[in-house]
């Protein structure tokens, strides 16, 4: 797929089939993100990919899932939840520039999940104590994000929406997410 094409189809998906990830596919993520930009070229970095289906259930817990639309699309384990996590950790404390680092990283990997078929959900908001301890985070590292990787089993849509419009997502009637973006004409100055 063209990389514009992959750009503008991409969405976070919440619910996934019950199918495992291959391994090549995880590598490539990994490898994707390691490619990409970061600040002073730093490399402080590490993921933790996760499949053991007992890690999965107790990070999987500790996990909260689009505020907007919960509870209809929170997944639940063992019907429509991810079956693996890539966790994002940092050596050492987390800093401002670490957290670009990791957005950018995030970034790549979903878009190479998104080319072969997977969806992602970038998830920051979860218990990152209780998950640190799940993961056995060593305590010169720091635990920055979740992703949640697997095969979509939903189908959201974006809509193209004015500064006058609501970014709020939201489920239709049919149980279709709704995940509007502003037009670029609504966010550029040009100067």
């Amino acid at each position: 797929m063209e990389f514009q094409e992959v750009a503008k189809k991409r969405r976070t998906i919440r619910r996934y089939k019950q199918v495992q990830v291959l391994d090549k596919d995880l590598t490539n993520m990994i490898d994707t993100a390691r490619r990409v930009s970061c600040g002073a070229n730093v490399q402080l970095l590490r993921y933790i990919v996760i499949q053991n289906k007992n890690i999965v259930k107790d990070v999987f817990e500790t996990t909260a899932w689009g505020g907007f639309v919960t509870p209809r699309r929170t997944p639940e384990f063992g019907k429509n939840a991810p079956l693996t996590f890539i966790a994002v950790t940092a050596l050492g404390d987390s800093t401002e520039i670490i957290h670009a680092n990791a957005g950018a990283a995030i970034q790549a990997m979903q878009y190479a999940a998104w080319d072969v078929g997977l969806g992602c959900c970038w998830i920051g908001a979860f218990n990152k104590q209780k998950a640190s301890e799940i993961l056995e985070i060593p305590t010169e590292s720091t635990l920055l994000y979740l992703l949640a990787v697997g095969y979509p089993d939903e189908a959201p849509v974006q809509d193209d929406i004015d500064m006058s419009g609501s970014a709020k997502y939201y489920l239709d009637d049919n149980d279709v997410l709704h995940v509007p973006k502003y037009k670029v004409e609504s966010i550029t100055e040009w100067r």
